[in-house]
């Protein structure tokens, strides 16, 4: 088994989970802060799986004898629009789910059955993710931006 691209496309898959985990991360907070902290919750838990998903990724380089850098892909960006926020998002769950994949027939090629599972699995992951990014921006067109935010405002009575 070759491992040198295997565990090239680990490190990369690393920082990119962690770029989306402090994505996430800030989004919750900017929701916080626009009242909406439903939506905020959901936000956090999507923080919660991509941190999970870059420690697969770094358990994986090590049990390859790799040296995970725990560094981020690129800087978040605070958005100033929930549609901002979703398509953003969406870019970037596509450009993962089409790393992956190949990343996933790299590994098959070198024989790392490991890595391309890993893959794979994450992929499918991400793919949720991106049909839950469709799903909102499909509502916030149909129901408009005042109406999808009531959505995800608790009632004056209900805690957040």
């Amino acid at each position: 088994m070759t491992k040198s691209r295997s565990l090239e496309n680990l490190q990369k898959s690393l920082s990119m989970e962690l770029t989306a985990t402090h994505q996430y991360q800030l989004h919750a907070g900017v929701l916080d802060d626009w009242g909406m902290t439903l939506l905020s919750a959901q936000m956090r838990e999507e923080m919660q799986e991509e941190l999970g998903h870059s420690e697969q990724f770094m358990e994986r380089m090590l049990f390859l004898k790799g040296q995970p850098e725990l560094k981020l892909e690129k800087t978040p960006v605070r958005a100033t629009t929930l549609k901002e926020m979703f398509e953003t998002d969406l870019a970037d769950e596509k450009g993962a789910i089409e790393f992956y994949t190949k990343a996933s027939m790299q590994a098959y090629e070198d024989g790392d059955i490991g890595s391309r599972t890993l893959f794979e699995r994450i992929a499918l992951d991400e793919e949720q993710h991106m049909s839950w990014l469709e799903l909102q921006l499909d509502l916030l067109e149909r129901m408009g931006e005042p109406a999808y935010i009531s959505k995800h405002m608790p009632a004056p009575n209900q805690s957040s």
